[in-house]
């Protein structure tokens, strides 16, 4: 009885120099590295201060919220800058580890590399089968989490040596580039809000720091409650709407990220629904959007949406009087951060944190006149610009390196026997 053949791919693009090189050869994750796991910790064991920093899946793409530990472990219990990460529970996917020694937790493994693999192709093959395991999430993987050996019995095509160190620099090389343009969007980011912070009044302030030639003789800044130079303070309906699709967008808090209205996962209800709803909350281009709901509390938006649409009671929208503010500026100062502590100060609840229309009513806004309104709004505008275009700027590049990914890996649909 003869051996069944094993199954092999070729990617739709290949280098020049590999393309008569053969067919990619099956493996598994099992096959071509070690899967560590790291140390189950107790809450007391988690320390605020000691001699190693402790990785946990909720600071494993971030430096936040940082444990300590004193105790003295095995080698392969510890990271160092270079090795092979993967977070397995919530968050999950690879990391290559670039700061110093750490212990890493029981819901991340250190990943050990067979001869014949390159770490880095190993690295990014993870992160691309990563997506296609939550795709089959549906199968019992799951969202949450994958276990060991499911990760281990993983299949993965492999091309020789030389090619994955090829791929590896090729997309190694993007991934620099977006790295430089992700840090050149939090520089944007970091200078508005230094900006921001000497352009509006600091607590018990009457003229903030930094005001503009034209206007440092001016008046003192006034401090008025936002219920005064308001038309509309209003949110959406407080009843989740029985349709699930139609014409009309349904926005919620979700819908509010970064400044910017998303809709990269907006839903949509009836035509009847709306008008309910849409009677009641009628939503208007350059309308101040606030969420006051949940986690996302204190994210905000300018409605830039021309058409009408309906919106959850988790989002506020206010709308200043003409004669008394500037849309934008209002939009600026909610941002600040004197109005961002006022959101955070007057939230309450415990399962779920808000803030009422009553509370935003009763904010007390700084403004100066009309004119110096116009000046502030249209200076952080121009840097809100520069940030919207850097940020599509990183989105293309993720876009370019994902379609790349797709060609330079072979599609699971071609595979033969």
């Amino acid at each position: 009885m003869t051996k069944p053949e094993k199954k092999a791919l070729v990617p739709a693009l290949r280098f020049p120099e590999f393309q008569n090189a053969g067919m990619w050869d099956e493996n598994t994750f099992g096959g071509v590295a070690t899967f560590i796991n790291g140390r189950a910790y107790k809450q007391e064991e988690l320390l605020d201060t000691g001699k190693y920093r402790v990785l946990r899946v909720g600071n494993f793409f971030s430096n936040n919220e940082w444990y300590y530990s004193d105790l003295e472990l095995e080698d392969n219990k510890y990271c160092k800058n270079g090795d092979l990460l993967y977070a397995w529970s919530a968050s999950f996917g690879p990391r290559i580890w670039k700061e110093e020694k750490v212990i890493y937790h029981y819901h991340i493994w250190k990943v050990v590399e067979n001869e014949g693999i390159n770490k880095t192709f190993l690295f990014i093959l993870l992160g691309y089968e990563t997506e296609r395991m939550k795709s089959c999430s549906a199968n019992g993987l799951g969202l949450m989490h994958i276990t060991k050996g499911a990760i281990e019995n993983w299949k993965c095509y492999l091309p020789k040596i030389d090619e994955q160190q090829k791929i590896a620099d090729c997309l190694s090389s993007i991934d620099d580039l977006i790295t430089a343009q992700t840090q050149k969007l939090a520089a944007l980011k970091a200078h508005k809000k230094a900006l921001m912070q000497q352009l509006f009044p600091a607590e018990g302030e009457t003229v903030p720091e930094l005001r503009f030639p034209e206007f440092r003789d001016g008046a003192e800044w006034k401090e008025i409650c936002l219920k005064e130079l308001c038309e509309r303070i209003m949110d959406g309906t407080h009843f989740s709407p029985k349709t699930k699709d139609g014409s009309r967008m349904y926005l919620t808090s979700k819908n509010i990220q970064d400044g910017k209205i998303s809709l990269s996962n907006i839903s949509y209800i009836s035509e009847e629904e709306h008008r309910a709803i849409y009677e009641k909350c009628p939503v208007k281009f350059n309308d101040v959007l606030l969420t006051k709901d949940g986690a996302n509390t204190g994210n905000c938006a300018l409605n830039t949406i021309n058409s009408e649409f309906s919106l959850l009671s988790s989002v506020a929208v206010i709308r200043g009087k003409s004669s008394l503010i500037s849309q934008k500026f209002l939009y600026q100062t909610m941002l600040s951060d004197k109005t961002q502590k006022t959101i955070k100060d007057s939230m309450s609840g415990q399962a779920i944190t808000r803030i009422t229309l009553d509370k935003i009513g009763n904010f007390i806004i700084s403004i100066p006149d009309q004119k110096e309104q116009q000046k502030i709004a249209d200076c952080l505008s121009s840097i809100d610009e520069l940030i919207t275009a850097q940020s599509q700027k990183i989105e293309v590049l993720k876009s370019h390196k994902k379609g790349l990914m797709q060609q330079l890996f072979p599609s699971m649909d071609e595979v033969e026997v």
